[in-house]
């Protein structure tokens, strides 16, 4: 069985990694972090990854994603793929579905803005991945741990 988490950086999708980790050394399972870059510095910028007045290097900006996801959780397998430089909406989402695809992972811990949110947002990544039939989904919409005895939270990602 495998754990798997879209990751960009933000603190929800940090959240849902560490939260995968937990489940997964409790389950004695694995963690694969999946990753899309554009091509374009657009992307980046917006995400924090790289600032504006910085050269665009993709290999920085996946180099920058998988030593943070390895920061949080050093056994993790990372990988990323690529996607054009003004990807149309939803292509970040299809991509991601993708590598779901490749990996058949069991779990997909998924940490975003929108995962909370009532109402469908029409170009949310969390939905799109969501949506996935072959794996179940688990939603992070807080950083702060849930509160579960058996879990080995990751006490320094919490303080």
């Amino acid at each position: 069985m495998t754990f798997a988490v879209p990751f960009d950086g933000s603190k929800l999708a940090e959240a849902a990694l560490v939260r995968a980790d937990e489940y997964a050394r409790a389950l004695d399972e694995s963690v694969v972090v999946l990753s899309v870059i554009s091509t374009g510095p657009h992307y980046a910028i917006r995400k924090g990854w790289v600032d504006s007045r910085e050269a665009f290097d993709i290999e920085t900006a996946a180099r920058g994603l998988r030593e943070r996801a390895r920061e949080l959780v050093p056994d993790a397998d990372f990988e990323y793929r690529l996607v054009g430089p003004r990807p149309p909406a939803g292509a970040i989402a299809k991509t991601l579905r993708n590598m779901l695809r490749s990996e058949s992972p069991s779990v997909v811990f998924i940490g975003s803005d929108n995962a909370g949110r009532i109402a469908r947002p029409v170009s949310s990544v969390s939905t799109t991945v969501a949506s996935g039939k072959a794996y179940d989904v688990y939603l992070v919409r807080d950083p702060k741990p849930s509160e579960i005895a058996a879990l080995d939270g990751h006490k320094s990602f919490y303080d």
